[in-house]
């Protein structure tokens, strides 16, 4: 797999963003009366879109949804935000890759004020080119529409030099959509790997599976 850029996923893929989210979700539910014990339900909140999450999970109106959001971030702006670690070879992997000559990016979901404030908390950023997110003008919501923001922004002519490293099935149907290859991670957040292979991802174990899949 010859590429020349590599798009990396934030929550599940860089970061492991388990403890903020979860507890920022939780947050919000109680506004609602709602105290969600099952974890794993919670864990499906982490990668897509809020305000599609809690309407997919509990059925909220459009209005409720909102409310959830704001909710939600009444804790995560100040608190939940920095809640979160890297995962093991992150750094490593980073600078392997720039040593090689690759132009890194990333393609998050979360909004994209907090993307660099993260990156350079904790001390990545200068390995990414471009670091993009969710826009509050609401032209970059979904994953799709995220990656090819950044796309733009690296001013990329041919999509088949670019893939995505990303942990869920929004990744890997969000890179189907634009035309660009996925390399799927099964230490993330994704609880079924088999949509990620449905939507034409490559599962790698590890970091370092990426690495080498990325230089054959």
């Amino acid at each position: 797999m010859k590429k020349n850029i590599i798009l990396f996923d934030l929550d599940g893929t860089l970061l492991n963003t388990e403890e903020g989210i979860s507890k920022c979700v939780r947050h919000a539910l109680e506004k609602f009366g709602i105290q969600e014990e099952d974890q794993k339900k919670i864990r499906r909140f982490i990668g897509p879109p809020l305000f599609d999450s809690f309407q997919r999970e509990y059925g909220f109106s459009e209005e409720d949804s909102w409310k959830a959001v704001a909710y939600y971030r009444e804790r995560y702006d100040d608190i939940g935000v920095w809640e979160c670690k890297l995962y093991p070879q992150v750094e490593e992997t980073l600078q392997k890759l720039s040593e090689r000559g690759y132009r890194i990016g990333v393609a998050s979901s979360k909004p994209e004020k907090f993307c660099p404030l993260l990156m350079k908390h904790f001390g990545i950023d200068k390995y990414f080119e471009v670091i993009g997110g969710a826009t509050s003008d609401g032209k970059a919501g979904s994953k799709a529409a995220v990656l090819e923001d950044v796309l733009k922004r690296f001013g990329v002519t041919d999509k088949n030099e670019v893939v995505l490293i990303g942990d869920t099935r929004y990744d890997a149907l969000g890179a189907k959509e634009v035309g660009i290859d996925c390399i799927g991670i099964t230490y993330g957040f994704e609880q079924d790997m088999d949509s990620m292979r449905k939507a034409g991802a490559h599962i790698c174990d590890t970091l370092e599976e990426v690495v080498a899949y990325l230089e054959e």
